[in-house]
């Protein structure tokens, strides 16, 4: 049970209702603070306490109507002149700053007709007693009504179906996001990507996989390349981990044959696309292989099935907040996961017209006409694709015993843009040295690395998933930016 007001009533009351004579007392108040999510049409007549912030709010003589938000469930409360509540009562609750954070007690009141502006349209709350907690300020950046209006994936104008009003663009969304990230599809959108890290644990959890944690300060780049934030390290160069793979790897020689991570992950690509932060979250999956790399390609399947249906039978208020504001398709989900090796996708584009190479690696227009094909025959926006050529593939990819030209890897995709890249790794440290001179990389500067592999090593493979790319295109929000509460882009450090 909780308490409230530990100071006395009147010095609480003077900040609300100003000059208003009060109760000159001390007390204590014993409180259950009550989830309006919670609510249901049978609590009519029930008096609850709650704590909220004023969403909108209108007021006449005798009377006031206040829209009262928690998170994205609002219900409409009243207030109504009486022998305890006086028309100064009620132009003072009227006049509070609206996103001010206020207590309410009152009653719940069942209404005849349903309140269309309200997600509680079932009931009202008549107010009783008001209490300020913190005032917002007079000036909002933006209005919430104008932010949670519905709009195209390029934020630039209102859809035709909706009335016209100010436009919130996406830089004045982030550059003030503590109040962007009110409004209902936000509040959805980052409840969304807790469950899929939730969902992703819990999965790999049953299947005898461990949590890790690894360093993101490296003496060298984790992938090679020079995509890398490079910064002085006492004295000595370092940079930031581009991912934890070769950690992972490290831990599954350790014999912990199974373990994955979710933390933070860096790329200094130059790239300003709907598609790139230069600090994501990292959902990555390291384990040994028994007979195939195949086996890695059912987890895969089994996994974000079991995410995918998830979100869908479970979050149907989330997905519905975010549909109103972002239109979006149903993400589909197979029945059992399509995998198809590359040889295949290049056939079908080419059967389709589309100039693609076997040996080269597929161009992101190349990715996004595959995934529509794929969608039309096998009715999934999700798929595997694997055996890429070993041109597309870093140092450490193991390559097909039948055709060195092909690779051990594999790619996933949602609604036809990559997620996931990952591949069986070579475990043989003369190889893994043969192969990072093939591919530029000194030996010298990943000797830790290639050392793990001397003293017994199991077959393993594994991959990395960026979070902020799963909740943008199972959402299809159309930018990454909106799946990042703080993004990191090119042109964004701040707030």
């Amino acid at each position: 049970m909780d308490i409230i007001a530990t100071k006395p009533i009147e010095s609480r009351e003077q900040d609300i209702y100003g000059d208003l004579p009060m109760i000159q007392s001390i007390e204590v108040i014993p409180l259950n603070f009550t989830s309006l999510k919670d609510l249901t049409a049978e609590d009519a007549n029930k008096q609850i306490y709650v704590r909220a912030r004023i969403h909108n709010s209108r007021a006449k003589a005798n009377l006031a109507f206040l829209e009262l938000r928690q998170n994205f469930t609002t219900i409409q409360a009243a207030v109504f002149k009486s022998d305890v509540i006086t028309k100064e009562m009620i132009k003072y609750i009227g006049s509070v700053q609206k996103e001010s954070i206020v207590d309410v007690l009152g009653t719940l009141k069942s209404v005849p007709q349903e309140i269309k502006g309200c997600s509680i349209k079932n009931l009202e709350l008549h107010i009783e007693r008001f209490y300020v907690i913190n005032r917002s300020s007079n000036v909002l950046p933006f209005q919430l009504e104008d932010a949670s209006r519905p709009i195209t994936k390029k934020e630039e104008e209102a859809t035709a179906e909706v009335p016209e009003g100010p436009i919130v663009t996406l830089t004045t969304r982030l550059d003030n996001r503590s109040v962007d990230l009110r409004t209902p599809a936000n509040q959805a959108i980052f409840r969304i990507q807790s469950a899929v890290c939730k969902l992703f644990r819990s999965f790999l959890d049953e299947q005898d996989f461990i949590e890790i944690h690894t360093p993101k300060l490296l003496g060298g780049s984790s992938e090679g390349g020079a995509n890398v934030f490079r910064f002085e390290y006492f004295g000595k160069p370092g940079c930031l981990a581009q991912s934890p793979q070769l950690f992972k790897q490290m831990m599954v020689m350790a014999d912990f044959e199974r373990v994955y991570e979710i933390g933070p992950v860096f790329r200094a690509e130059n790239a300003n696309t709907h598609r790139h932060l230069c600090e994501f979250t990292g959902l990555d999956v390291e384990m040994s292989i028994k007979q195939h790399y195949s086996e890695i390609l059912e987890i895969i399947g089994n996994l974000f099935t079991y995410i995918f249906r998830n979100l869908i039978q479970n979050y149907a208020k989330e997905l519905a907040a975010i549909n109103q504001q972002f239109a979006f398709e149903p993400f589909l989900v197979p029945e059992k996961p399509v995998i198809l090796d590359y040889h295949t996708g290049i056939k079908m584009l080419n059967d389709n017209g589309v100039e693609q190479s076997v040996d080269e690696d597929l161009t992101t227009v190349n990715e996004r006409i595959l995934g529509k094909l794929v969608r039309e025959k096998y009715a999934t926006d999700f798929y595997i694709l694997h055996r890429y050529p070993e041109s597309a593939r870093p140092f450490y990819t193991m390559l097909c015993k039948d055709d060195p030209k092909f690779t051990c890897s594999y790619d996933v995709f949602m609604r036809g843009e990559e997620i996931i890249s990952g591949a069986q790794r070579i475990h043989d440290p003369v190889l893994l040295k043969e192969r990072a001179l093939a591919k530029g990389i000194k030996p010298e500067t990943i000797k830790e690395y290639i050392d793990a592999f001397k003293f017994g090593a199991y077959p393993h493979g594994g991959f990395g998933v960026g979070l902020e790319r799963v909740v943008m295109l199972f959402c299809d929000l159309g930018n990454i930016r909106k799946a990042s509460a703080f993004p990191r882009d090119p042109q964004r450090l701040s707030p």
